[in-house]
């Protein structure tokens, strides 16, 4: 099994980030959110040019398995975690804390003191394994949904990108 390799967004990764979002949604948060909240939540990229426009915006990784887009993840500002989304067939091969790594050590070179992420309930346990504390529940509208998710902070300095 090949290492997960990072690269800068390019707009043409759009439409694949699009579908490794949706794949993302769909396959690996059924245990935590609703049907309807499920298609809310995936219906979100439906526009790809807004969603292109808003990785464009963020500082957004690519993560590839032999040359092939598995997962990205972005960070807005210089300390929140916007994106983290990994295909499911590339789950557990290490991209999810590839890029979360890469993220973290980006953010404490611009300065951030601590990084936020507003985590799903399906990906809250990956955070607190990576050093994130849960600060606040969220309720969240998206498309005609309410979903849940829990705002985490974690502090960044010398460990940052690495495991508590």
């Amino acid at each position: 099994m090949s290492a997960p390799a990072l690269r800068p967004f390019l707009p043409a990764d759009t439409p694949i980030l699009a579908a490794i979002f949706v794949a993302s949604v769909e396959a690996l948060t059924g245990d935590d959110y609703s049907e309807s909240q499920q298609e809310a939540w995936a219906a979100a990229v439906d526009d790809e040019a807004v969603f292109g426009q808003r990785l464009a915006s963020q500082l957004t990784l690519v993560a590839t398995l032999d040359g092939v887009p598995v997962g990205f993840a972005s960070l807005k500002g210089k300390d929140h975690i916007d994106y983290v989304y990994v295909h499911p067939g590339a789950v557990g091969q290490g991209v999810a804390a590839a890029l979360c790594d890469a993220l973290e050590k980006l953010a404490a070179a611009r300065g951030a003191k601590s990084l936020t992420v507003d985590a799903s309930d399906n990906a809250a346990e990956f955070f607190v394994k990576r050093g994130y504390e849960a600060q606040q529940r969220n309720t969240v509208s998206l498309n005609g949904e309410w979903l849940a998710n829990t705002t985490m902070q974690k502090p960044l300095g010398e460990n940052a990108g690495g495991q508590k």
